[in-house]
């Protein structure tokens, strides 16, 4: 089943269903689903921010100025 019919049918279920409480939470189950950028980002990317972050943990820092200075 694709994912248009599958919503399709979810929409079916959702409509035949009378109970306030259940709806409710289905709701605000799907307004508080965020997708976590973590999980969209490559292996690679991930591996880069972990390299910068523990690099900032040891006080590995480079201002913006000198970050401006090495690229002009």
């Amino acid at each position: 089943m694709d994912i248009k019919t599958s919503k399709i049918e979810l929409v079916k279920i959702i409509l035949n269903i009378n109970n306030d409480n259940f709806i409710k939470k289905v709701t605000d189950f799907i307004n508080n689903e965020k997708a976590d950028f973590w999980n969209e980002l490559t292996f690679s990317e991930q591996a880069e921010i972990k390299k910068g972050i523990s690099q900032l943990e040891k006080g590995e820092r480079t201002s913006y100025k000198e970050v401006l200075k090495n690229i002009s």
